[in-house]
Formats: structure tokens, C-alpha cells, sequence
């Protein structure tokens, strides 16, 4: 597996967005999705990662995708967005690739505190966020108490993820 920088405006980005998007809608109603848009995912303080996987012809293959924005509204802190995997790569470990990838991120620029929001919806995520680390926490920055809503925190090692 390959892990590297993502073009929020590329075709390959473009149609993961697309996919997360129909797949987030189908679990909760729109107020309660908090996706990164594309004009996000190409600020300067977000890190858009892709990973890669070989195919059988040897090619690099889009497999999944995850975004980390350095933000400074409650705190100073990396927020995790946009982490998606397409169904057919699901169970290989790849999401928790992504996530040590964005982590590292973080710890290189001296950021310390990682934060996220997930849906109840999405037990696997969930589990793999407490797997490696995160616990729950209240609302931060601009959310809202959501019933659908999960926030979770990790404070960062400075000897690796």
C-alpha cells in the first residue's frame, strides 16, 4: 500500500467525495453530515491523503482516502475528515493506515491533539477509532450536541502512532 498527498480535484478525488458523500447520505439526514468540501480539502492547513493499492496489472489503485485540517478555533488541534474506504478494500487495515499517516502528520508539525466527529451509524469506524486510541469527548469547535453524532480525541505521542 501507497500513501500519499491527494488532489481534492482530481478525478480519482472526485469520485471517492462523490461515493463518501451517497454513503453518509444514506445513513444520516443532511444536518447531521458534517463533510469537508472540496474548497476544504484544498486549504492550505489540510493534509488529503490517498491510499493506494496494486491491482493485478501491477497499477496503483485508489483504495481509500482521509483528510486531517489544522485548526486553532478551541484549541490547537488536527481534525480528521473525509476517512473512507470503498467497499471491495474494507477489513484490510487500510483506514488505520490513513489515520497513522494523518497522526504522524500532525506530530511533525508539533500538534498534539487529534479530533474527530463520526456518525453512530458506523460501528466499524468507531471501533477502529478506539482500537487506536481515541475517547469520547463533547462537542468541539462549531458542533452542536447531535444525537447522531460521536466526537472523539486522541492525544498524540511524539514516539509514533
Amino acid at each position: 500500500m501507497i500513501i500519499k498527498r491527494l488532489d481534492p480535484d482530481s478525478d480519482e478525488a472526485q469520485m471517492i467525495i462523490t461515493q463518501s458523500d451517497a454513503y453518509m447520505s444514506a445513513l444520516y439526514p443532511s444536518e447531521s453530515n458534517h463533510l469537508a468540501s472540496t474548497n476544504v480539502l484544498k486549504q492550505s492547513n489540510v493534509l488529503f491523503l490517498g491510499a493506494y493499492v496494486q491491482n493485478p496489472a501491477q497499477e496503483e489503485k485508489l483504495a481509500g482516502c482521509g483528510a486531517v485540517r489544522i485548526r486553532t478555533d478551541d484549541g490547537h488541534y488536527g481534525e480528521i475528515k473525509r476517512l473512507f474506504v470503498f467497499e471491495e478494500y474494507r477489513g484490510l487495515g487500510i483506514s488505520k493506515e490513513i489515520m497513522c499517516a494523518l497522526e504522524s502528520s500532525l506530530i511533525d508539525q508539533d500538534i498534539w491533539i487529534a479530533r474527530l466527529e463520526t456518525g453512530v451509524k458506523q460501528p466499524e469506524a468507531i471501533a477502529l477509532y478506539q482500537k487506536i486510541g481515541y475517547i469520547e469527548r463533547g462537542p468541539f469547535a462549531s458542533y452542536q450536541t447531535d444525537p447522531l453524532s460521536l466526537f472523539m480525541e486522541k492525544v498524540l505521542s511524539p514516539h509514533g502512532v
